[in-house]
This record gives C-alpha cells, structure tokens and sequence, in this order.
C-alpha cells in the first residue's frame, strides 16, 4: 500500500525487502500495489493526506514489475483503481487483473466502491488484445475464454 506519508525513497527501500524476502523464501505467489484508500480512516482525519492519482499508481505499478523480477505475478488493483486502470495497468506490467469480489470489506469500509463481474473483466482483458483466464488461487489456469 502506498499513498500516506511515505517519501520515493521509502517506496524503494519497501520494494527491495520484499524483493530480498522473496529470494529467501519464494513465499509471494504474487504482488498487489495498492493505492491507500483514505476516506473514513483514522490517518485521513489526523493528517492531510493528498489523493493519489492513477498516474502515480500506472508509474509506480511499472517500476514494480522491473524492480520485483523475482515475482511471477504482479496483480493489477481495479479494487482500488476502478476498472479502466485496472486493464490500463495489464500494458503497465501486471499480468494479473484479479478476481471478482463476492464481497470485499477492507477497501470498501474505506471508501473505495469498485465492482465488476466475470463478463466485464473477460471483455476489459479482449480489448486490450489478451487472452481472458480463469486461475485459482496458486495461480494454477482453470479456463481460458
């Protein structure tokens, strides 16, 4: 998560642990960048916190796909980006759009309301000319569409 008080340098400094972390154990089956979601917390009404924009997010997503090389999946967050920046973050190195929420509270209860089903996400991945899979959660191809 990303988008409260850290500065780029800090981003950095997280990135390499869980880089470091993961060439000890091999433990990530993938990596999720979230932006934070201030609305209703408790951080938001004790400092000002500006909103984070989806073309910090893009940049911050491709620098984790180059600098986390060492991870097989990088998932893009439409939960937190909405839908378009979900598939606008596929060209920006995830490989990985997630899944449909049956229910989703953490983001949720802090003001995010993105939803999309299973047709929606199949045509957002065709129209950027991929090939829309089902996976489980070991990542693991169950159907192609």
């Amino acid at each position: 998560m990303f988008g409260t008080v850290e500065t780029n340098e800090e981003i950095i400094e997280h990135f390499e642990r869980i880089r470091k972390l993961q060439d000890e154990t091999g433990g990530f089956r993938a990596f999720i960048l979230w932006s934070f979601q201030s609305e209703n917390t408790e951080l938001a009404r004790e400092i000002e916190i500006k909103k984070r924009t989806s073309n910090r997010y893009l940049k911050l997503l491709a620098v984790s796909r180059i600098y986390l090389d060492n991870f097989k999946n990088i998932q893009s967050s439409w939960v937190t980006q909405g839908g378009y920046i979900g598939q606008i973050a596929l060209l920006f190195g995830a490989n990985d759009l997630g899944s449909t929420m049956m229910e989703e509270n953490v983001v949720a209860s802090a003001g995010a309301s993105f939803r999309m089903g299973k047709n929606e996400m199949i045509k957002l991945i065709k129209d950027i000319g991929e090939i829309p899979a089902q996976r489980d959660t070991a990542y693991n191809i169950l159907e192609k569409f």
